[in-house]
């Protein structure tokens, strides 16, 4: 059967769009465009692609706005009605055609931004695959643009590439630059060209990639200086940071003629930070922490750092009675950071009292896999004395052992002696016994300040530490970890039986605990008793195939707003009416049940060696 023939409305749409595109009158047609009728406009609207749409966008002859982004008061007829054009869901309609995995992972409130950022960003990433390869010797600028990335954005169909820069790096960078305030960039990306080509972004945030040698870092800094005024966030990524690296960085940071910086976020992660065993901080990296009134953020992670580096670090901070609130040292070896710190909180000196003072602003501490031992974890109790604000502290993947644990239960109480309340605590890995997480849960479920978030995973506990959990769960907890604790078949029974009220929790993870059959039982009592209940992972329990039905029914029973149940590493064999579970329990058109592939073969999991 024939296709009906094309409307008139929408050959007219297609010929103002070619126009639009690869006309040369293309301001002209839009000052007649501007004067349709709005049921017209509506429809033309949501027919142009992106660069058409893009034009129409920004030659609108009604854009002036007041300094709080409304339009002024004598706004012209034309301006009230431009008020009636959802350009935005126009936007974020061309988004969602082009990029569906991420338009749940974003909510901008410029869509057009984020879909020329989004673009340019691919256009960037293109040519970097490129530039890596060994032969490549020309200019990044001249990088051609992949025909299906100018497809996307209405190119292709209506030009031709022999008379058109269009398919250049440099035609993207230079037409949709001003939309862009975020950039991830390569270092093959930093020639002498690389200012130029995104002199006319507004970079807020940038990431900075494999930067390894002197030329690429003489143009990072060309990039930081042209940039410093409006950049924020900055992220280092598998760099080699020597001395020489980071005065030349960090001086380009600082603003003309006012000796400091807007960096409020700063991140150097999996990269090679000079020396383990520098004793002294840089010279440029101590003006950058001194010079920064907005810094708020500091995430050094995975850069082998070691004690020397990390107390001199702790202690530039301290005596600059700095305003930082997150304070990331995960994945180092810095044990015995802090026993000097310990030492001098000890002494009761007037000094100590004002180095107390500049730890009131800390709000998030990550000093996750650092090798600290019950000896750090007594020496960290001292320093969170003076942390009245800390929320979230992770201290997982460290050898702190029970006697460690021990020793920070009474910082993680809210107690006025201590000062911190902590609402999320992440202990996974410790070398925990269940005499020692059962020892913490009694006392975490007397606190006054009750936590929000506990991880307790991967430490083998054993079916023991059911009673203290079950009662633990009465607390206001909303996030709780437990996979890999050993409960088995027995522990979730128990676990089962205790659990008398209405929970709090919204997530919960109980995989990898081997619970059998024992664990489908404890998921459908747990489905009744917390209503405001959306994700479970349990995950590789060694259920057999009948734990479904059990499940099912009490999903179906439950009145609660769970959204994603993992079900995955089991080996099970469907039977006919399984079929239909995924249409069945589905929440926003997303399956509900996570579950394990009809091939799939479930690895064991358990702690023996």
């Amino acid at each position: 059967m024939a296709e009906p023939p094309p409307s008139l409305t929408s050959l007219c749409i297609d010929a103002i769009t070619q126009e639009l595109i690869a006309g040369d009158d293309a301001l002209l047609l839009l000052q007649t465009i501007y004067d349709f009728p709005l049921h017209l406009l509506d429809t033309l609207i949501t027919r142009l692609p992106p660069l058409a749409l893009h034009k129409f966008h920004h030659h609108l002859p009604f854009q002036d706005e007041d300094e709080e982004g409304f339009l002024r008061e004598d706004s012209t007829k034309k301006r009230k009605r431009a008020r009636d054009w959802n350009l935005n869901a126009a936007w974020r309609n061309l988004f969602k055609l082009r990029w569906p995995d991420l338009i749940n992972q974003i909510q901008p409130t410029d869509w057009q931004q984020a879909y020329w950022e989004t673009h340019l960003q691919n256009c960037l990433d293109e040519a970097a695959e490129i530039a890596l390869i060994p032969s490549f010797n020309g200019s990044i600028g001249d990088i051609q643009i992949s025909d299906s990335t100018l497809k996307y954005i209405g190119f292709v169909e209506y030009t031709n590439h022999s008379t058109c820069d269009h398919s250049k790096l440099s035609y993207h960078c230079l037409q949709f630059g001003s939309h862009v305030s975020c950039l991830r960039l390569q270092n093959v990306l930093f020639t002498a060209e690389i200012s130029g080509l995104l002199r006319e972004c507004k970079l807020q945030s940038l990431v900075l990639r494999w930067i390894r040698y002197k030329e690429q870092v003489d143009e990072v800094c060309k990039l930081l200086t042209q940039h410093s005024g409006t950049l924020t966030s900055l992220e280092f990524v598998h760099c080699y940071v020597d001395t020489d690296f980071i005065n030349a960085i960090f001086g380009s940071l600082v603003i003309k003629g006012v000796q400091k910086h807007g960096i409020q976020h700063l991140s150097i992660i999996a990269s090679s930070f000079l020396e383990p065993c520098t004793v002294s901080l840089p010279n440029g990296f101590e003006s950058f922490l001194s010079s920064g009134r907005s810094l708020c953020s500091i995430r050094l992670s995975d850069n082998h750092h070691g004690r020397t580096f990390a107390k001199a670090l702790f202690m530039t901070l301290l005596n600059l009675s700095s305003t930082i609130s997150v304070l990331d040292l995960s994945e180092n070896r810095i044990a015995g950071w802090l026993s000097d710190f310990n030492r001098r909180l000890s002494s009761g000196s007037h000094a100590c009292v004002e180095i107390g003072k500049s730890l009131q602003q800390l709000r998030v501490l990550n000093l996750r896999g650092n090798n600290l031992r019950k000896d750090d974890a007594e020496s960290l109790r001292y320093a969170l004395a003076h942390m009245p604000n800390l929320e979230d502290l992770d201290i997982s993947d460290n050898l702190i052992e029970d006697e460690g644990i021990r020793n920070l239960i009474p910082s993680f109480l809210g107690t006025s002696e201590t000062g911190s309340r902590i609402s999320c605590l992440k202990v996974e890995n410790c070398e925990l016994s269940c005499d020692g997480v059962n020892h913490l849960l009694y006392a975490l479920s007397t606190s006054k300040a009750p936590l929000k978030t506990l991880s307790v995973a991967d430490n083998y506990l054993g079916s023991q530490v059911a009673i203290a959990l079950g009662k633990f769960l009465s607390t206001p907890i909303e996030l709780l970890d437990i996979g890999g604790i050993g409960l088995g078949s027995f522990g979730f029974r128990d676990l089962r039986n205790l659990i008398k009220e209405q929970l709090k929790l919204v997530k919960i993870n109980i995989s990898e605990n081997r619970g059998g059959i024992e664990t489908a039982e404890f998921l459908s009592k747990l489905l009744s008793q917390a209503p405001q209940l959306i994700e479970v992972n349990a995950a590789s329990n060694l259920m057999p195939i009948d734990s479904l039905s059990i499940i099912c029914s009490a999903l179906k029973i439950a009145k609660g707003n769970v959204q994603h149940l993992d079900l995955t590493g089991h080996t099970w064999d469907y039977k006919p009416e399984h079929a239909s579970l995924h249409a069945e329990f589905v929440h926003d058109g997303k399956p509900i049940l996570i579950l394990p592939s009809p091939s799939a073969v479930a690895a064991p999991h358990d702690h023996d060696p």
